[in-house]
């Protein structure tokens, strides 16, 4: 769903890893210990910190990409560890937030687990050959409707962000169905 703005996001991304010739695995490992600040702050009914910092670690997701694309550093295992460092920062992240009361334990660990099988759906999807890269609710439009829902839970009152957490749920299921169709399709023409 984002795909369109990829051009924009390389063009702004680029400059900055020219600068960063790193390991883009070691960003890539500190990105969830950034979902550990948000989930802090979600769970001590800071909405703000917690928007901040998904929208840092956001912000380290794309940055080692960048800086694994720009030195040519780009591998199989950095996409395996970026994949799997992602799983990490959802869980806690929603974990913060089940914490801070804000959705009960419940729709909490449907939250996490839609959010992982949405991923492993595209996994398993490309194991077999399909790509898999579809679905109205990729991780990206996920962490950008979770950091909307916690500026709007802030400023209109936390049953906002509840509902919010309740859709996510509901959209990320919805795109598990969207790929097991499209999977379906394509392995079955």
């Amino acid at each position: 769903m984002l795909q369109s703005l990829r051009p924009l996001l390389t063009k702004i991304l680029n400059p900055l890893a020219r600068n960063l010739n790193i390991n883009p695995n070691i960003i890539t490992v500190i990105s969830p210990f950034v979902a550990l600040i948000a989930a802090y702050g979600f769970a001590n009914k800071l909405l703000i910190l917690g928007t901040i910092a998904i929208l840092a670690s956001g912000f380290l997701d794309v940055m080692d990409g960048a800086i694994a694309r720009f030195h040519g550093k780009s591998s199989k295992f950095g996409a395996f560890l970026d994949s799997t460092m992602d799983r990490f920062a959802d869980a806690i992240i929603y974990i913060g937030i089940i914490f801070g009361g804000y959705c009960d334990w419940f729709v909490g660990v449907l939250a996490i687990h839609s959010a992982i099988c949405v991923s492993y759906v595209r996994a398993r999807a490309e194991s077999q050959g399909v790509d898999c890269n579809i679905g109205i609710a990729e991780r990206a439009v996920r962490m950008i409707i979770l950091m909307i829902g916690a500026l709007i839970g802030y400023f209109a009152g936390d049953i906002y962000f509840t509902y919010i957490i309740y859709i996510l749920v509901i959209l990320s299921y919805f795109t598990v169905g969207q790929r097991i169709v499209h999977v379906w399709r394509q392995l079955n023409d």
